[in-house]
This record gives structure tokens, C-alpha cells and sequence, in this order.
């Protein structure tokens, strides 16, 4: 049996960047925005002006994280900070912060987003907004 799947293309990753960026630059926050596709593999990365050399680094981790996990990065972070610490020795598994959220459609995952700059709950909203532009 075959199966067709659905992945990211060019035009998805500009429209999810751009509303991503929309909603950091209406907010003033400076943050950097990772787009990977369904591997964790980055096919966009966007530090906005302001935005802490670091992020450039932990976005695609969230990124990343949050494709192969299939999950939103803050459900690791809320493991760990549930006292389940051993996690963190997890093998490859680098952005354990909130801020990192996949994008599903029909159930299945096609890819993720994950920022990086501002208070971790601001950069899964800012995140969400780049997916929803998608119209899942």
C-alpha cells in the first residue's frame, strides 16, 4: 500500500515566516524564527534585528524538537521541570524549551516552528501565528 504525504513547500515556508515575523514585529519582540520540515531538517532560519545571538541556535533546536517529537516542545520542558530530570540526557534531543511547536495536518505532522528571544510562552505565540497562516 502507498501512502501520499504531504510536505512543506517553498511557498508554505514564506507564508509561515512571514506571519511569524508579523506577529514578533507587532509585539516589539526580537527573536529568531527556524522552520524544518518533518525530519527536523531546517529549511528556513530568520534572526530579526535585536534578537540575542544565542537564539540563532536554540530556534532550530525547538524546531527540530518539536518535528521528530511530534509534540510542542513545552510538554519536555514540563517534564523536566517536573522532576524528571534523566531526560535531559536524551540522545539529540537539544530544545527542551517551550517555543517549539509542529505543524500538524490531518493528523499528521509536516514540519515545525521554533523561536527563540522573548519569554518562552511568546515564542510558541509567535510560532502559532506563522503555522496558522498555513490554514490548516
Amino acid at each position: 500500500m502507498t501512502t501520499t504525504k504531504l510536505v512543506l513547500e517553498s511557498a508554505d515556508v514564506k507564508k509561515i515566516a512571514a506571519a511569524a515575523e508579523a506577529e514578533a514585529l507587532a509585539n516589539n519582540w526580537a527573536v529568531t524564527i527556524a522552520i524544518v520540515d518533518d525530519g527536523g531538517h531546517l529549511l528556513s532560519l530568520q534572526r530579526l534585528d535585536g534578537a540575542p545571538a544565542l537564539s540563532a541556535h536554540i530556534a532550530p533546536a525547538k524546531a527540530n524538537t518539536a518535528a521528530l517529537g511530534r509534540r510542542e516542545t513545552k510538554a519536555y520542558e514540563d517534564i523536566i521541570n517536573n522532576g524528571r530530570t534523566a531526560f535531559l540526557t536524551a540522545p539529540t534531543v537539544h530544545g527542551l524549551l517551550e517555543g517549539g511547536v509542529p505543524i500538524v495536518h490531518n493528523g499528521h505532522v509536516i514540519g515545525a516552528v521554533g523561536v527563540s528571544g522573548v519569554k518562552s510562552s511568546e515564542d510558541a505565540q509567535i510560532a502559532r501565528a506563522g503555522i496558522a497562516a498555513l490554514d490548516l
